[in-house]
């Protein structure tokens, strides 16, 4: 399964896939006509950021060297899992991925063990219109979805919660940290794995 999902994001098509927490699509964040296709699918306008996903946390170290040494131990004690991380982004990788604020990046590095060999970054966003209910079985991701995309893949019914997004930006110089949205990890289970590595002055959302 790994081995098509990569063949098909590498021949710049759209894949619908069972992500940890709702059906997701995919293609290569720096394929500028392939995220055009993925966007126009969902009906995003392109001035809304998505996430890159890695399926594997190394790697996904790898390729972000710039961050630093408390950023870093904090992603390996949080990730993978069902978290969306905001990351300062001074290079502006993926910048397609980004939308108007090339400087944050959104991370995601799920634990999915279907594709657990992908080494490729992929441009993720929810598998469902814009603005329209989270897609926890193959059959809720609207038909025209299913449709126009290269590969669907059935990885039967999910959990169901989006991921949460939570935001180090600031985690590196001051400990700071926040919760964006609320989602399947829940807020004080990130407190127990940051707050003792943060330092907050009004503790609102942080560590």
């Amino acid at each position: 399964m790994s081995s098509d999902f990569e063949l098909r994001i590498a021949d710049g098509g759209v894949v619908v896939f069972p992500a940890d927490t709702v059906y997701g699509l995919a293609c290569d964040p720096s394929d500028a006509t392939a995220v055009e296709r993925l966007y126009a699918l969902k009906g995003r306008p392109p001035t809304k950021p998505a996430a890159v996903m890695m399926f594997d946390l190394g790697a996904a170290l790898a390729e972000l060297p710039e961050l630093g040494p408390r950023t870093r131990a904090a992603l390996e004690r949080i990730l993978p899992g069902p978290l969306t991380v905001l990351l300062p982004n001074p290079s502006e990788r993926w910048p397609l991925a980004c939308g108007p604020a090339p400087a944050t990046l959104g991370l995601r590095v799920p634990r999915i063990e279907a594709l657990a060999g992908v080494r490729v970054p992929v441009l993720q966003s929810s598998a469902n219109h814009s603005g329209g209910p989270d897609t926890r079985r193959l059959e809720d991701v609207p038909e025209d979805i299913r449709a126009g995309a290269d590969l669907v893949i059935d990885g039967g019914e999910l959990p169901g919660t989006p991921s949460t997004v939570v935001d180090l930006r600031r985690y590196e110089e001051g400990g700071q940290w926040g919760v964006a949205r609320t989602g399947a990890v829940p807020y004080m289970t990130l407190a127990g794995a940051l707050r003792a590595h943060a330092s907050s002055p009004d503790g609102e959302h942080r560590g």
